[in-house]
């Protein structure tokens, strides 16, 4: 069975999102009338996650569970869905519920444009502080980085499987994957798309977790963007005689 798209989510304690997470998405890729998979990656969850996610895959034939010895973070959690995924294309959304699930046909459709489409929240639903601390955080980003992504932070995205296999990951690079992408010279498209209130949990980001970690990627990924190899061949290499060529 040939699958189309996998869908990706880190998980970590969120035992009281998770079951109405996957109840609201599996009609929504259902409707796709593609074959799909829903790769969820237990990130060291302490709360009950783990029990719960055991207990779906005797439930859902569509689910596979990665679970990780320990709290190794979503840069991990993505990377490891990534390398699992069967899917043509891969589609990211957060495991606490404030990505709508009912966006991601409208990806799917741009991504026939693209090799990655990201969504922006137009009207964040999060406290003022997180909501200023992601505003000058991407325009930051945006600055140094110089990818034209609105919004990086959002995790509603899909991407061609392809594409993510030549991109290399590292602790606190999957905030910058539209940039790498960029880097790459791959097409990348934006769409706004909904976000709500988170409603169970608690949120794991802190201004400090997500501002000062993040000043050494940056300095990272504008190195790799300098460094980055580009050439061309002047004349084409003989086929025929295996002649040389220049460069």
């Amino acid at each position: 069975m040939d699958i189309l798209y996998s869908v990706v989510i880190p998980l970590k304690n969120e035992s009281g999102n998770i079951i109405d997470l996957i109840h609201e998405l599996e009609p929504i890729m259902d409707n796709l009338t593609k074959n799909w998979e829903l790769i969820c990656i237990d990130d060291g969850s302490t709360d009950g996650t783990t029990e719960i996610l055991t207990t779906l895959l005797n439930e859902k034939s569509f689910l596979k569970v990665l679970f990780f010895q320990k709290n190794y973070g979503q840069s991990s959690a993505f990377e490891a869905g990534f390398k699992a995924a069967k899917g043509e294309f891969v589609i990211t959304l957060d495991g606490d519920r404030q990505n709508d699930p009912a966006d991601i046909p409208t990806l799917v459709n741009l991504i026939q444009q693209a090799d990655l489409v990201c969504g922006i929240r137009k009207k964040r639903k999060d406290n003022l502080t997180k909501r200023l601390t992601s505003k000058i955080a991407n325009k930051v980003r945006k600055w140094f980085c110089e990818d034209g992504v609105e919004d990086t932070g959002c995790s509603l995205k899909i991407y061609r499987k392809n594409c993510l296999e030549n991109i290399k990951m590292y602790d606190g690079m999957h905030r910058f994957l539209p940039a790498l992408f960029k880097i790459e010279g791959y097409r990348i498209l934006q769409t706004a798309v909904n976000h709500r209130e988170r409603v169970k949990g608690v949120s794991h980001y802190t201004f400090f977790n997500r501002s000062f970690n993040t000043l050494a990627d940056l300095w990272a990924v504008r190195w790799m963007k300098k460094r980055h190899l580009n050439y061309s061949l002047k004349h084409e290499p003989s086929s025929s005689r295996g002649d040389g060529f220049q460069l």
